[in-house]
């Protein structure tokens, strides 16, 4: 019904000079999915979340992180038994089939495209105020997109055009100095909840929950704990990109596990801890919409030099949040040219850096040019429209391949995995609906789009189906 399937068992099994270098060991891959995931979902949407749903931007984190743990638990199976690149494309193609798949790498596409653009608008907001603060001003006109007024956010342009460079360079390089980006972060985290924390006060949670629970859309506006939970969930799931790298790891059966489940313990206790934080030392009214709402709350506090370090360790390590999704979508497009859904001729890897070099400069160039001229919560909202639909995926070939390939090896073993699979199916549906509708729209019209060249292209040039029909 969904065209044919790859087998399982074959799925690691590539042509000569299309397969990726082992060059990946577990602290890479914790330090890929805590580089992903600690990033502007804490540091800039954490603003954007409190204007939506108020104080309740926490039980939002919550529930965000709730879904996002079982879709990582699933995973951590899928990506263990699957040790091949493209993440939830992949194992949709050997457990759903190709039009599945070729939706779900489709939207993945969207999802990492924007996931970088995000994260370069908002490392581009909180470079801005750091040379602000420091006395230097700079023309409007550079620093924000025709929405804003201006005619391009050129720094935004500039940090995906660097980080494009980096990936080109190689893989391990690029993970190496991922390691030491995810230690400034974390570093910079610490001192905000050591200052913050203190200033708790319970009169700054009250009401808790001003909008209602379920999103609603009142005057053009999108409110709700639901509301925010579907954009703050953009915080949480850089862990898909540990799947992405499973053909890179040299022992993927221990480090994809340790990766993926992780980076996820360690985010959501650093998110609840930041969250609770922040709104209880500032009424949400002042954070919300901010484009550097960490750096605000230290400056409200009376800590200038904080504010300072915290801006400064955001514009010297969020891009590693840029390097690891654009690295991410890379993957993705060089796994569906491999399989001759799109042009074969991209699937080429660097003789040097056993990298896909030419994807990676297509996929930087692309990500400049939607950072340049995009505003920040739209591109966030169209990214997470295109992760659930992902996560929804991996959640149903979890529970598809425990009944088509039961007696396949898995090193991980996800536990409940009907439970845990229909809860990831659920979550994400809920949180994909309480996005606002225009994101729905658009999200639609880029998959329209996506099965028009399926079927004028990937279809005939599949090289599952060629394979068939020899």
């Amino acid at each position: 019904m969904f065209g044919p399937r790859k087998s399982p068992e074959t799925i690691t099994e590539h042509l000569a000079g299309q397969s990726l270098a082992k060059t990946l060991s577990w602290p890479h891959l914790i330090a890929l999915g805590v580089g992903a995931i600690v990033g502007t979902g804490i540091y800039t949407l954490t603003g954007v979340g409190a204007e939506r749903a108020g104080p309740a931007v926490i039980l939002a984190f919550a529930i965000a992180g709730a879904v996002c743990a079982c879709a990582a638990l699933a995973y951590a199976e899928l990506a263990t038994m699957l040790p091949a690149a493209g993440s939830a494309y992949t194992f949709s193609y050997a457990a759903l089939g190709e039009t599945i798949a070729w939706v779900v790498g489709w939207s993945l596409i969207l999802e990492y495209s924007l996931a970088c653009s995000t994260v370069a608008v908002g490392w581009s907001g909180y470079l801005v105020g750091w040379i602000q603060t420091a006395g230097v001003h700079l023309p409007p006109a550079l620093l924000v997109g025709p929405h804003g007024g201006g005619i391009i956010n050129l720094p935004a342009v500039a940090v995906a055009l660097a980080v494009m460079g980096l990936l080109v360079a190689g893989t391990r390089e690029s993970a190496t100095l991922n390691i030491v980006l995810v230690v400034i972060k974390l570093v910079a985290l610490g001192i905000f909840i050591a200052f913050a924390l203190p200033a708790f006060q319970g009169q700054n949670l009250e009401p808790f929950m001003p909008y209602g629970f379920a999103a609603t859309e009142t005057g053009g506006e999108t409110r709700g704990v639901m509301a925010a939970a579907a954009i703050v969930f953009f915080a949480f799931y850089g862990f898909d990109a540990v799947a992405t790298s499973a053909e890179e790891a040299r022992n993927p059966g221990r480090d994809l596990t340790t990766g993926i489940v992780g980076s996820m313990l360690v985010c959501t206790i650093i998110y609840m801890l930041v969250a609770v934080a922040a709104i209880g030392a500032l009424p949400f009214q002042q954070l919300a919409d901010s484009p550097e709402p960490l750096a605000l709350v230290l400056r409200a506090l009376g800590e200038p030099r904080a504010a300072y370090l915290i801006a400064l360790a955001a514009v010297v390590a969020l891009p590693s949040v840029i390097l690891v999704m654009m690295y991410g979508q890379s993957r993705i497009f060089f796994v569906m040219a491999r399989d001759g859904l799109l042009p074969s001729g991209l699937a080429k890897v660097s003789p040097r850096s056993g990298a896909p070099t030419r994807i990676t400069v297509i996929t930087g160039i692309s990500i400049a040019a939607i950072a340049g001229f995009f505003r920040l919560d739209e591109i966030a909202e169209l990214a997470n429209a295109g992760t659930l639909v992902a996560f929804i995926s991996v959640g149903a070939c979890l529970m598809v391949l425990r009944r088509t390939a039961p007696d396949m090896k898995r090193l991980f073993r996800c536990p409940a995995p009907y439970v845990v699979g229909t809860l990831a199916i659920l979550g994400c549906l809920y949180l994909l609906l309480s996005l606002p509708g225009a994101t729905i729209i658009r999200f639609g019209i880029w998959n329209a789009i996506g099965l028009l060249v399926y079927v004028a292209y990937g279809r005939r040039h599949s090289l599952l189906k060629r394979a068939a029909a020899t």
